[in-house]
């Protein structure tokens, strides 16, 4: 078997990367494991690759916060002779929001894995939950090393049960050693050896075992306590050597200053052993439960080392059945006392000991490793069933349609622009663009299953819109909470919106009165369309024009004014196209597939070939670079893509998203062409992780939608223009989803289509 593992990796002082090379070790002791052709993809914490002067495995590093890097690592190990791959999972080694860089990792990559969780979080952020949910969704198997960690995987993370091993944590396969040159050490002559070893902080809880010492060395002079390990990078990066100062300023206060040694540095694991061995008693203080796993504390268990922890997770399993003894939190009285009880009572302290070395005898890294094996061999074996081809848009993959967040959003007035995460931010108040969109939202949801939810929003949008028409038949956009007007007029964007809102009501009102009142409104607008000179704004128009004239094709009036319009979009696209640029702008702006669909639109009613090979040219020029790395990029908003430069990508925003599913179901429509159908689809999942950064935007619990996605990031934020556009381009996909089944269930004439 010849295997990648991916993780943190020595010379780098990390207990991850100890725990890997570990790992590493014991597998290659196996017959059936291939050494030569097996390496370690290294995590860097910076970007100087040669930091580090690691081994000869290491056949590739990745810069944690380079998300290219994670991609490049996929590729390296897709091409390369390696049959499965061992990813070491914590959070604090991977780069991006709680590390949400891996997944770019493992959505490239070929090879089954299995993934090692070193930390299990007990109260997840929606990052955290959801990058772990991602790894589980593609690892071949979980690995955990706690009991805990398993149930709160199955009740936490609602993972499966059968995704899930447990398998404890290696320890080294060392005997007692007979001449141990740390025990007849000075430091150690004469002395009963308190130990602790690891990298120091705060939350270490070192200041309790100090609060014992005076009550143990009042039974028992001659104890040190020895405390082993640097300081963790990240607390003197940040507070220098604060906490040990203030560490040997409490020893001093309590008198028992030369009771304590701090031996600073980061040691091997012989010499590591070697000073298990020669210390009486090894103690964890951490301050806090929340400790799924702990190598320090294994290691001691696997050295035979009489152990006194707090009841930290791992420690309840660890010492169980009289392995180790525990004191509470911060409980310095109970500490000195299981002390001096078991520094007074060999018997006591010789089984608290024997008890530990055998368990430990079960940890020991061969063993262990002979596990791992036989975990990878299942994911290299495991029988692949065959299932039925799906079609193209799979409906039941789909969330159900649930309008709660848009209830929330929804007062007496209309749509609140902004939220705050999930709550409405009241600040903000309203604006017509978002109503115009939660019309046609609701109209689209009456028009699928007659939403009764969705009919019962349709009058308060209708009716923000008709408050916020100006007299001349023109619309303000910006409209504060307590229903004071922001604007006297709103920008061309807006206006285009609102029209194809009562564009699309004339077409598919449920009803008469809303349809007179939505051409009421319509028909007082028609003088500014000759006034609108932004692109965007046009298009927008363009789209709600061809809906009206669905409902009234013999309108002469509109088709001149939609002629108009779609000419103003065919000069500027041959102004602008050059070469293999094929664009209308000589940049990439926002809301972008909206003018190739409004010349779609303008075909469709009119016939139009001109503005049908247009849009079709513009259709491949951005299909060109929004779908890469296979899944949707679109244009990003930070400096956007200029002519003949490269799609920036990030921010990522959701009405970008929604036009490229509009666009890809109007040229299906158009076409009946699958190429369509599938972009549209692939479109679509952009909202329900199927993009850069592996995370859906789409909100299982709230049902709203995060305003972006960011290079490390989502934007929690549920606002409506966000929320809206997963809505609308959800209600498009289901009505694609009814077409392609009545498609494949009478197939049209290859004559029947428009090539």
């Amino acid at each position: 078997m010849k295997i990648a593992y991916i993780s943190t990796y020595p010379p780098r002082e990390c207990g991850l990367a100890t725990f890997n090379q570990n790992l590493v070790n014991a597998l290659s002791l196996n017959p059936t494991y291939d050494a030569n052709k097996s390496f370690v993809v290294a995590m860097n914490e910076s970007d100087d690759v040669n930091e580090h002067h690691y081994p000869k495995e290491v056949k590739f590093i990745i810069r944690q916060q380079n998300q290219q890097d994670y991609i490049e690592a996929a590729d390296f190990i897709n091409n390369s002779d390696v049959d499965t791959c061992i990813i070491e999972h914590e959070f604090g080694i991977f780069g991006g929001n709680s590390g949400v860089f891996l997944l770019s990792l493992i959505n490239r990559l070929k090879k089954p894995f299995i993934t090692i969780l070193h930390t299990v979080l007990k109260e997840p952020n929606f990052m955290q939950q959801t990058i772990i949910k991602e790894i589980a969704s593609k690892s071949a198997k979980l690995v955990v090393m706690s009991k805990k960690a398993v149930m709160f995987l199955t009740s936490i993370y609602q993972i499966p049960k059968t995704s899930i091993k447990l398998i404890e944590h290696g320890v080294p396969d060392l005997e007692p050693i007979v001449n141990n040159q740390i025990a007849q050490s000075e430091l150690f002559k004469g002395k009963k050896v308190l130990f602790t070893f690891g990298l120091i902080s705060r939350n270490k809880g070192l200041e309790t075992v100090i609060q014992a010492l005076p009550a143990i060395v009042a039974e028992h002079p001659d104890v040190l306590y020895m405390i082993l390990g640097n300081t963790h990078p990240g607390v003197v990066k940040h507070n220098g050597e604060e906490y040990r100062d203030s560490l040997k300023a409490l020893a001093k206060d309590l008198g028992v200053e030369k009771n304590i040694a701090f031996v600073n540095k980061f040691v091997s694991e012989d010499e590591l052993h070697q000073y298990l061995t020669a210390c009486h008693l090894y103690i964890t203080p951490y301050l806090n439960e929340a400790q799924i796993t702990s190598g320090t504390l294994s290691y001691a268990i696997g050295a035979g080392a009489a152990v006194i922890s707090t009841p930290y997770w791992h420690a309840q399993e660890l010492l169980a059945d009289n392995r180790g003894k525990l004191f509470d939190f911060k409980d310095h009285h109970k500490l000195a006392a299981i002390v001096n009880d078991l520094l007074s009572d060999n018997d006591k302290y010789y089984k608290l000991k024997q008890n530990a070395y055998e368990y430990g005898l079960n940890l020991r890294w061969p063993a262990i490793g002979s596990i791992y094996l036989n975990v990878l061999n299942e994911a290299l074996t495991a029988e692949v069933k065959e299932r039925p081809i799906p079609p193209i848009i799979d409906v039941e993959g789909m969330p159900a349609l649930n309008l709660n967040h848009i209830a929330l959003l929804t007062d007496d007035t209309g749509i609140i622009q902004h939220a705050r995460f999930g709550i409405p931010n009241l600040k903000e108040g309203y604006c017509i663009d978002d109503n115009a969109r939660a019309l046609i939202m609701a109209l689209m949801a009456v028009e699928q299953d007659k939403n009764k939810r969705a009919l019962s929003f349709m009058p308060i949008y209708l009716s923000f819109i008709q408050y916020m028409q100006t007299e001349d038949g023109n619309f303000r956009n910006f409209l504060s909470f307590n229903r004071q007007y922001l604007d006297e007029v709103g920008s061309e964007d807006s206006f285009g919106r609102t029209i194809w809102a009562l564009g699309y009501l004339v077409s598919s009102a449920p009803n008469n009165s809303y349809r007179e009142f939505g051409r009421e409104l319509f028909s007082h607008s028609v003088k500014h369309f000759k006034e609108l000179k932004y692109l965007r704004g046009k298009a927008n128009t363009i789209i709600g024009l061809s809906y009206y004239l669905n409902a009234h094709p013999g309108d002469e009036m509109i088709i001149q004014e939609i002629n108009m319009l779609a000419g103003s979009l065919v000069a500027s696209y041959n102004e602008n196209k050059d070469g293999d640029w094929h664009w209308f702008e000589d940049i990439l702006t926002y809301d972008n597939a909206i003018l190739p669909l409004a010349l779609l639109h303008h075909y469709d009613v009119t016939g139009n070939q001109e503005s049908y090979q247009i849009a079709m040219e513009s259709i491949e020029f951005l299909n060109s670079f929004s779908f890469e790395n296979g899944y949707l990029n679109p244009v990003g908003n930070a400096g956007w893509m200029k002519k003949h430069g490269k799609n920036p990508i990030y921010d990522q925003q959701a009405i970008e998203t929604m036009a490229m599913v509009l666009l890809y179901a109007k040229t299906f429509e158009i076409t009946k062409d699958d190429q369509y159908l599938h972009l549209m689809h692939m479109s679509y999942k952009w909202f329900l992780g199927e993009n850069s950064l592996h995370i859906p935007l789409y909100d299982y619990e709230t049902h709203g939608c995060a305003d972006g996605l960011q290079f490390n990031s989502v934007n929690r934020n549920q606002g409506a223009e966000s929320t809206l556009a997963y809505f609308i381009s959800h209600l498009a996909i289901l009505k694609a989803a009814e077409v392609e089944y009545e498609t494949l269930s009478s197939p049209l004439m290859e004559t029947d289509k428009i090539n």
